[in-house]
C-alpha cells in the first residue's frame, strides 16, 4: 500500500469539513492564524504547504506566473465561484496567478491589524444585536471578531469598517457595458467614507464626540459625464444596525436636495449601472436588516489580494481584455487563499428584494470579502461582485498611508449574469474636477464632503 502524506489536499478538505461542522472558531489548519501572526506577522505555520502554493495544490499543473484561461480553468474550478468560471470558460476572461501572501501586513492596513490584535476579545453583541465593547460602548476599532463563531460575526466585521481606514476618498472611473461589450456610460466619480466610531488612526479616537450614534458617513458625487455632473448622494448610517441609513441626493437639474427611500437598495443610482447600494463591500446594508446568516463551508479560493495596483500608469488606469470587444474585464492577478469562510444570508428586512440570498467568500485570515454571488427569487445566479485589492507598493513606487504603504481595493466587476451587463470600476489617482485620492485626513473632511450643505456645494 502506498504511503499517504498527512498534509495533502484531501487532509485539508477533511479538516475544513470537520471545522465547519464543529463551529470552529477562527482561521488556520495547523495553528490559529492570529496566534502565529501575532508572533512575527506571518501565518505560514498555520497551513500545510499545499494550501500556500498553487503549484503544490495542483501537483505542478499550475504555478505562479501562469495564466488561467478557457483551456485550463477546469483545473481550478473548485477554487473559483460559478460566475468567474463562466466568465473564463465562455467570455474570454483571463486571470494571472501570483504567489500566495503569508504576511498579514500586506492584506490590510497596518493600523487596522494592530487594532484587531489590541482589541481581540473585547467585542460582543448587545441585546439589540449591535457590536459593543464589554462595557457596552460602541466599537473601538479593528475587526471585532477575528475568530468568528458564526456568519453574523463575519458580516458585522466588514459592515463596521468597509475600507478599513478612518477616512477614505476614492476617485473612481466606472464603465457600464451592454451585452455586446459596448461602453454605454463612462462615469467619473468620487466616493468618500468617514468613520465617526471605531477610529484607530486620526484623532479624535476612538469616537468623534457628538457622533457616537453614527457608524459611517459616505458620499458619492459625479464629475463626468456632463449630464450627471454635480449629481451627488449622501448615505448617513446609524450605529444601530436595525435602522436604515438616511439617503439624501442632490440633482442638478432640479437644483435641490431630496430624500430618497433607503429601503430600496436593490436599484442602481445611475443609468446603465449593474451596481446597487446593497452591493458595496458585499455589505452595503445594515447587517440586522439581513438575517438567516449561516456558514456553509470553508475552502481555499483564488482571488486578487496583491500586485493589482497599476503603478505603471500615472493615473492607475489599468488594462482590460475579454468579452466581445476585448474590454469587458480588468486584468487581474489572483493568488491561492489557503482558507475562505463561505457565508450565506437572506434579505429578511426587504419584502420586495429581487434576490433570495447572497453568498460571500471571506478570507478567513482577515475577514476580508473577496467575492459575492447573489441569487434571484428562483434560486438562479443573478449578479456577482468580484473585487481586487493591493498594497500600493510595487516596482519601486509607493503611495503612503502615513508611515505605511496604502492598502485598498483597486478594481471591481459587478456583473449581471442574467442580462450580461457589466459594470467595471477602477480606483484611480485623480478624476475630472481635480479630485485626487487621499486617506485618513482629519474631521474637516466631514464639512467638505459629507453634509447636505456639501451636496449642494459639490453640485454647483
Amino acid at each position: 500500500m502506498a504511503h499517504i502524506r498527512k498534509y495533502t489536499a484531501d487532509y485539508s478538505r477533511r479538516k475544513f469539513l470537520e471545522q465547519t461542522a464543529a463551529g470552529f472558531f477562527g482561521a488556520g489548519v495547523l495553528a490559529p492564524v492570529w496566534s502565529t501572526a501575532a508572533e512575527n506577522g506571518d501565518f505560514t505555520k498555520s497551513y500545510p504547504a499545499e494550501l500556500l502554493s498553487i503549484e503544490d495544490y495542483t501537483k505542478g499543473a499550475l504555478k505562479a506566473g501562469d495564466i488561467i484561461d478557457a483551456n485550463n480553468v477546469d483545473l481550478v474550478q473548485d477554487l473559483i465561484d460559478g460566475v468567474r468560471y463562466m466568465q473564463i470558460k465562455q467570455m474570454g476572461r483571463k486571470i494571472e496567478l501570483v504567489p500566495s501572501t503569508t504576511e498579514m501586513t500586506k492584506l490590510s492596513p497596518v493600523e487596522y491589524i494592530e487594532a484587531t490584535l489590541r482589541n481581540k476579545g473585547v467585542a460582543k453583541f448587545d441585546a439589540d444585536g449591535n457590536v459593543v465593547t464589554q462595557d457596552g460602548k460602541p466599537w473601538i476599532g479593528g475587526n471585532p471578531f477575528p475568530e468568528p463563531t458564526n456568519g453574523l460575526e463575519i458580516f458585522a466585521g466588514v459592515t463596521l469598517s468597509w475600507g478599513r481606514h478612518d477616512v477614505s476618498f476614492y476617485p473612481v472611473k466606472s464603465f457600464e457595458l451592454d451585452v455586446t461589450g459596448k461602453v454605454l456610460y463612462n462615469y467619473e466619480l468620487a466616493w468618500c467614507e468617514f468613520a465617526p466610531t471605531g477610529r484607530v488612526v486620526v484623532d479624535p479616537k476612538p469616537y468623534w464626540p457628538g457622533h457616537e450614534d453614527r457608524l459611517r458617513y459616505q458620499s458619492v458625487f459625479f464629475t463626468i459625464p456632463n449630464d450627471y455632473k454635480g449629481t451627488s448622494f449622501l448615505n448617513s448610517w446609524y450605529y444601530d444596525q436595525r435602522k436604515f441609513p438616511d439617503l439624501d441626493g442632490y440633482l442638478p437639474q432640479f437644483k435641490r436636495v431630496r430624500k430618497f427611500p433607503t429601503n430600496q437598495r436593490f436599484e442602481p443610482l445611475i443609468p446603465g449601472s449593474s451596481l446597487y447600494l446593497s452591493d458595496a463591500w458585499t455589505a452595503g446594508d445594515p447587517y440586522l436588516t439581513w438575517g438567516n446568516y449561516k456558514i456553509i463551508g470553508r475552502a481555499p479560493f483564488l482571488a486578487g489580494l496583491t500586485e493589482n495596483w497599476d503603478s505603471d500608469d500615472e493615473n492607475w488606469e489599468g488594462k482590460t481584455h475579454g468579452g466581445p470587444l476585448g474590454s469587458t474585464f480588468w486584468d487581474t492577478k489572483v493568488e491561492l487563499i489557503p482558507e475562505t469562510i463561505i457565508v450565506e444570508a437572506e434579505p429578511t428586512g426587504y419584502a420586495r428584494a429581487p434576490i433570495s440570498k447572497k453568498r460571500v467568500w471571506f478570507d478567513a485570515r482577515t475577514g476580508l470579502p473577496v467575492c459575492m454571488v447573489t441569487y434571484d427569487r428562483r434560486g438562479e445566479m443573478f449578479k456577482s461582485f468580484d473585487g481586487a485589492y493591493s498594497l500600493y507598493d510595487n516596482k519601486g513606487k509607493q503611495v503612503m498611508d502615513g508611515a505605511n504603504p496604502y492598502w485598498s481595493w483597486t478594481h471591481v466587476h459587478a456583473h449581471d449574469v442574467q442580462t450580461n451587463r457589466m459594470t467595471r470600476l477602477k480606483q484611480v489617482k485623480r478624476i475630472a474636477g481635480g479630485y485626487e485620492m487621499f486617506v485618513n485626513q482629519g474631521v474637516e473632511v466631514y464639512d467638505k464632503y459629507l453634509t447636505v450643505a456639501a451636496l449642494r456645494r459639490l453640485g454647483t
